[in-house]
């Protein structure tokens, strides 16, 4: 149900708030999917680990990614800007080390901005998926974080569900190959099926900004 109230995210009883491109809605609350998957393992393990490193940080090491945090901006549900607290700094630098399969850093590195890709063609058919990408190849030390949406109908303009199937080497040339990667994580792409995908570029523990471009198995 749309309606026009003060802007408000999340669920208070049976009800929950949200807004689309056309403006706030409330809907019934829905109980959250929790299949208990191999990669919820690994994000859950991931959290868990950051939790206990960052209590034996020192105190000036938990001041610098205070100030780090204050200088990485998100945007919320509601399209509000807000700064991350120092944990999330940390989780958030560290999570795309491991990602990157890079070393957990304890103290926070300078706030970097990885340039982003410039063009994206995709192939993507049942049989091959693969991204050719400029500038090629990365700069020194940078690699691809490549997102997939599950397949959805050819005829969805929207997607919030990418999941991180690939991450290519350091100064990795184009094109990226995602068949494999793909498969084993979403399935095999079926003809006419639309498949979101979103492209960043990783550098010393952060991301571009990515590069969203959707595409019909053909």
């Amino acid at each position: 149900m749309k309606f026009l109230a003060e802007p408000r995210s999340g669920s208070m009883a049976g009800a929950t708030s949200s807004r689309n491109r056309f403006g706030q809605y409330v809907r019934t609350r829905a109980t959250p999917v929790n299949p208990n998957s191999a990669f919820q393992g690994v994000v859950r393990a991931r959290l868990s680990t950051n939790s206990a490193a960052w209590r034996v940080l020192t105190d000036v090491q938990r001041e610098g990614w205070l100030s780090l945090g204050l200088m990485m901006s998100r945007t919320d549900s509601l399209g509000q800007t807000y700064t991350l607290t120092g944990f999330a700094a940390y989780c958030s630098v560290n999570n795309n080390n491991v990602a990157a399969g890079n070393a957990i850093v304890a103290t926070a590195p300078a706030l970097a901005t990885p340039a982003g890709l410039l063009t994206v063609t995709v192939t993507l058919t049942a049989a091959a998926f693969s991204v050719a990408y400029t500038t090629t190849p990365l700069a020194a030390g940078a690699r691809l974080f490549s997102y997939c949406s599950p397949q959805r109908s050819a005829g969805r303009a929207f997607e919030s569900d990418y999941r991180l199937i690939a991450v290519s080497a350091a100064a990795a040339a184009s094109p990226a190959v995602l068949t494999t990667a793909y498969a084993a994580r979403l399935g095999t792409p079926v003809v006419g099926n639309r498949v979101f995908m979103s492209f960043s570029t990783y550098a010393t523990g952060f991301v571009s900004q990515p590069f969203l471009v959707s595409q019909v198995v053909a």
